[in-house]
């Protein structure tokens, strides 16, 4: 037991019973593969495998199945590697329903890329453009396309490099914000109680960090007279007249009108988009029920277009009057800082509404619209026919029956006859059934399908809704697997082999599987 090599061998044991209780719950049915690569912390190239399926519960389940080191990132290096995963476990290509990458060349290429080197093997391996890293494109864009908005952020990620650069700054920060609070209680404006007013900081906006943006934005608010203090200090005490510089120049930024704006309008935009954020990450989050919520996402940012200037407008005033900003009047003629001699012939109102707030939102709801094409794509409107949404108000043969010819390895010319004849029946009974009355998603119509056993009555339509959850929604499920990664292999623990750190990264990452590992079955494999 204290041999390197035995707890190695014994390591590869669990791992290996891991990952039979993940081939016993696929049970070679349909499944999609979530595929990307990262480095680790000796700098090898990682490749990451994660299976979803559904099992035999109904339950859309999403496993890691591996680590592969691969030596570059070609398309034609990853499609080996997936071949050589495969053979391993016996997995067949041909089971391969759907495919999820992060959108970069080598990956989702239309021509060389791994998504059209699978494709050409197997034509009902639909290709899916993970969801969250789009929406992280789509704000990414918007703060690169509009000027003020750009300007903007590139204030805030100044603001956290000069605050947050220091300990003694950050404990700054900590300390003014303890005392606010402290004469925000004793004026009775807080609640207090367990939870409430906790210790913050300002968090660093990141392009490949998911959400990042909106909590730093939130955080802004919150210390907005902290950040104040903090940057008046660093003006009069810095030892360096590049800190001082900066820190001028962020205060008298904070101190107009224009960052009240500007924070409360990406606030409120990125709100809204980081609710979808967040919902897309879900495992069991199926591909129907996505598409409806990024058209509610831009459904919503358009009544806010209509209808949110006003609203806005409160929120702006208030905040300003709050931390002493001065007001702009919106109904004097706008002065361009640009050339303030020159008149502009519009009011402050109309900038600020016309070409600020309706630009912005225009262009976010523009790139939403560019960004997440596979909402129109016929595979995305004929899966949105099984939807149990509203007593299956979406309910559409002709599109169900178009939807099973898709997938011509899974239906026979007979078999599609015999659907036709299934969905008669299917949604007279589905309809009159007060079990499937109120449910939400096909996810819960699986489960429920399963538990009602009317997978067994109605067979084909059941293989249409497995077919469709097993459609990746975004790569979640790969980038959670890098961050265990790195409590795998550490700095510390940096020349690990690649067969351990696979084998180390499966047992960490499915432990709920691990827990149910028996110690005699891990013998038997010894």
């Amino acid at each position: 037991m204290t041999s390197p090599k035995i707890q190695k061998d014994i390591c590869n044991c669990f791992a290996q019973e891991v990952l039979k209780q993940i081939f016993e719950e696929l049970d070679d049915d349909v499944f999609s593969i979530l595929v990307d690569e990262s480095r680790d912390i000796s700098k090898k190239e990682q490749m990451a495998m994660v299976l979803r399926y559904v099992d035999k519960n109904g339950v859309v389940k999403e496993r890691f199945i591996g680590l592969v080191h691969v030596l570059e990132t070609s398309a034609l290096t990853l499609k080996s590697a997936i071949d050589e995963v495969f053979t391993r476990y016996n997995l067949s290509l041909t089971r391969v329903r759907g495919q999820g990458y992060d959108g970069a060349s080598n990956m989702a290429g239309k021509f060389n890329g791994l998504k059209a080197l699978i494709s050409k093997e197997n034509s009902s391996a639909y290709f899916i453009h993970c969801f969250a890293h789009q929406l992280q494109l789509v704000v990414v864009a918007l703060a690169n396309k509009h000027d003020d908005v750009w300007a903007f952020f590139e204030k805030v990620t100044t603001l956290t490099n000069v605050v947050c650069s220091s300990c003694k700054r950050i404990d700054m920060l900590r300390e003014s914000q303890q005392e606010k609070l402290k004469e925000a209680i004793g004026r009775e404006e807080l609640e207090t109680g367990s939870g409430l007013n906790q210790e913050l900081s300002l968090a660093r906006a990141g392009d490949t960090r998911w959400s990042s943006h909106h909590k730093t934005l939130v955080r802004l608010v919150q210390l907005y007279p902290s950040i104040i203090e903090v940057l008046e200090y660093i003006r009069s005490s810095s030892y360096t007249n590049d800190h001082q510089r900066k820190a001028s120049g962020i205060w008298t930024y904070m101190k107009t009108y224009d960052f009240a704006y500007y924070l409360h309008l990406m606030k409120h935009v990125l709100g809204v988009t980081n609710t979808l954020s967040q919902a897309l990450q879900r495992r069991d989050q199926d591909i129907v029920n996505a598409v409806q919520m990024v058209k509610a996402t831009k459904k919503q940012l358009h009544t806010f277009r209509l209808e949110g200037y006003d609203s806005l407008l409160n929120d702006v005033q208030t905040f300003c009057e709050k931390n002493d900003i001065e007001i702009v009047d919106v109904k004097a003629e706008y002065v361009d800082p640009k050339y303030r001699r020159k008149k502009t012939n519009i009011t402050n109102r109309h900038f600020y509404e016309v070409e600020n707030f309706n630009t912005v939102l225009d262009m976010q709801i523009q790139e939403l619209d560019n960004r997440f094409n596979e909402v129109t794509t016929e595979l995305l409107t004929c899966m949105g026919s099984l939807s149990p949404d509203d007593n299956f108000k979406a309910f559409d043969v002709e599109k169900i029956l178009r939807l099973a010819e898709l997938y011509p390895r899974d239906f026979s010319y007979e078999e599609r006859v015999d659907l036709m004849n299934e969905l008669d029946t299917y949604i007279i009974i589905m309809r009159g059934d007060e079990m499937f009355a109120n449910l939400n998603g096909i996810s819960s119509l699986a489960k429920n399908m399963v538990e009602t056993k009317k997978h067994f009555g109605y067979p084909l339509i059941y293989r249409l809704v497995k077919l469709t959850l097993v459609l990746p929604v975004a790569t979640a499920s790969v980038e959670r697997c890098f961050s265990s990664m790195k409590h795998v292999k550490t700095d510390l623990r940096n020349r690990m082999s690649d067969g351990y750190m696979n084998d180390s990264c499966i047992c960490y990452i499915e432990r709920d599987l691990l827990a149910n590992v028996s110690v005699e079955d891990v013998i038997d494999r010894f």
